[in-house]
């Protein structure tokens, strides 16, 4: 991980630790709901931490001995670009397809 990966992880760490000790004292002195808010809120600088270290293998992982790391990310867009539909699809919100897409449902006029 680069220095800024671990910059980030300890602010979100340090952001953590604050809302938990807000958590606690809320549950010592104030209301109910506000303490179950702030302890939700805990949680959210886990989960971004725990998605920087699997950009961090990703990143890793596909850079291989030869590979600069910034690959990675261009494989993970042009796989997500390979998977989703045709143009038309996407401005369309998934009523028509293009001609050449392969999932496009072709109607029969046979009732």
């Amino acid at each position: 991980m680069n220095h800024s990966g671990r910059l980030l992880c300890a602010l979100y760490l340090a952001t953590c630790g604050g809302l938990a000790w807000t958590t606690v004292l809320e549950f010592l002195h104030g209301p109910r709901w506000a303490a179950f808010l702030f302890a939700a809120a805990s949680l959210v600088p886990v989960i971004a931490v725990v998605r920087e270290t699997l950009i961090r293998d990703l990143r890793e992982s596909a850079a291989g001995p030869r590979r600069p790391a910034p690959k990675a990310a261009d494989e993970v867009v042009r796989g997500e670009l390979e998977a989703a539909c045709c143009e038309r699809w996407w401005t369309s919100l998934g009523r028509d397809h293009d001609v050449s897409c392969p999932h496009g449902m072709r109607r029969s006029s046979a009732a």
